[in-house]
């Protein structure tokens, strides 16, 4: 039995029958303490650290922490992309994102998980757009976002709530 592909599903953007590789790499120094510098491609370093109250000089974003930065912004980049295929007009997204991590894993306890248990996503969609296209953005986004898949990938108990909001309520 064949399942009938999903309608509210956007097609692909690229050929699916031809393998596109594409790489990402990054270069870092870390000079013996927790603070790493990262470089990607050509922009300025950005830094992490972790806080003072886990060790570190509270200087920067734990890496941790920049797992939930890459989930907005990528789940902004996916949205507006899935939104120019559909013809979706959207003024704008705020976000709120926050995980719960149970620090005995990273500390070597082990049977703990080192990484994120759960996570609470709020997405803020700012759109005059009715509701079964908004649901169907969602459902493309929640499909292609690599980060977010990456997340449920890891088992992380998530929980993502979309919000509309008028167009016209988005403020800069």
């Amino acid at each position: 039995m064949t399942l009938a592909p999903d309608p509210d599903i956007l097609p692909p953007s690229v050929d699916p029958a031809t393998k596109k590789i594409a790489v990402r790499s990054v270069r870092a120094r870390n000079r013996g303490g927790t603070r790493t510098e990262v470089r990607v491609r050509q922009f300025d370093s950005v830094f992490t650290d972790e806080p003072d109250t886990l060790g570190g000089t509270n200087t920067a974003p734990s890496p941790l922490e920049t797992v939930l930065v890459a989930l907005v912004g990528c789940d902004g980049v996916i949205i507006n992309g899935c939104a120019k295929a559909m013809g979706f007009s959207y003024a704008g997204v705020d976000f709120s994102c926050s995980a719960e991590i149970d620090v005995r894993g990273p500390k070597g306890v082990a049977g703990v998980r080192p990484y994120y248990e759960t996570l609470s996503l709020e997405i803020v969609l700012y759109t005059d757009e009715p509701e079964a296209r908004v649901r169907q953005l969602q459902k493309n986004v929640e499909f292609r976002c690599p980060v977010m898949n990456l997340i449920r990938a890891a088992d992380v108990r998530m929980r993502v709530d979309w919000r509309v909001e008028p167009a016209a309520a988005f403020e800069d």
